[in-house]
C-alpha cells in the first residue's frame, strides 16, 4: 500500500501489518462504524474501508498525522473523520462496531518529551497508554462489535487480556509475529536488558494481535 508520509509521521511497519493480516481474517461484516486509534499515516483506516467500513474516525495525538491520514483517504475518495488529540479526551460517548489500535508500546524510560517519540513510547513498562485504552474499551464498541489491539510481548499480553475480559469482553490472541527489531529498539537494547526486559543478545521480539468482542445483549 503507497500511502503519503509527512515527515515525523509513523511509518507502517511490521505492527501494522500484522494488524491489517488479523483485519483480513476476522470477518467483520460490512457496513460498520470503524474507528482507528493511533492512526498514523492511515493505514489502517484505508484497510478498513476496503473490508467495507460505512464510516471511519481516525484519531491521533500528532497533527501531522491527522493530516497524513486524511489525505490518505481522501486521495483513494474515502470520507475520514480524522480528529487530533488523546483517545480518552475526544471519543466521548460515540461507540464503534469496529475498533483497530496500534498504540504506542514500546518500554522506554522517562516520558515521550520528544514529539516524535509520542508514536513509540509507552513508559517504563511500555503499558501507560495500553492500560487506558484496555479500561476505555468496552464502552468504545457497540454489542458485537470487535476490538483488535496489536502490541509487543515485551508489554504483558496477559495484562491486556485479563483487563479486557474483567471489562467483560470476550478476549483470544488471534495474530503473532516475530520480528527483528528497528532502530528504536536497537537503540534501547541496553536498557532492556538492564531491566530484565529482553535477554542478553536479544535482537527479536514478539508482535501480537488481541481481539476483544462486545457480547450481545
Amino acid at each position: 500500500m503507497m500511502l503519503v508520509r509527512a515527515p515525523g509521521v509513523y511509518r507502517a511497519q511490521h505492527d501494522t501489518r500484522l494488524l491489517m493480516h488479523a483485519l483480513s481474517q476476522a470477518r467483520i461484516p460490512h457496513g460498520g462504524h470503524v474507528l482507528d486509534i493511533g492512526t498514523g499515516t492511515g493505514a489502517l483506516a484505508v484497510a478498513a474501508a476496503r473490508h467495507g467500513a460505512r464510516t471511519i474516525t481516525a484519531v491521533d495525538v500528532s497533527r501531522r498525522a491527522v493530516a497524513t491520514a486524511w489525505l490518505n483517504c481522501r486521495l483513494r475518495g474515502l470520507t475520514v473523520r480524522a480528529l487530533h488529540g488523546d483517545f480518552e479526551a475526544i471519543l466521548g460517548t460515540d461507540r464503534f462496531d469496529l475498533v483497530l489500535a496500534n498504540p504506542p508500546y514500546v518500554p522506554a524510560p522517562g516520558s515521550a518529551a520528544d514529539r516524535r517519540a509520542r508514536a513509540w513510547n509507552a513508559g517504563e513498562k511500555g503499558r501507560a497508554i495500553l492500560d487506558r485504552l484496555c479500561a476505555m474499551m468496552p464502552g468504545l464498541l457497540e454489542p458485537g462489535g470487535v476490538a483488535l489491539t496489536v502490541h509487543s510481548c515485551l508489554c504483558h499480553p496477559d495484562a491486556t487480556v485479563a483487563q479486557l475480559r474483567d471489562g467483560g469482553l470476550e478476549v483470544a490472541i488471534v495474530a503473532r509475529s516475530s520480528v527483528p527489531f528497528g532502530p528504536i529498539m536497537r537503540e534501547l537494547t541496553p536498557w532492556l536488558t538492564s531491566t530484565g526486559l529482553i535477554e542478553p543478545g536479544q535482537n527479536r521480539e514478539d508482535l501480537v494481535v488481541i481481539r476483544a468482542d462486545k457480547p450481545r445483549p
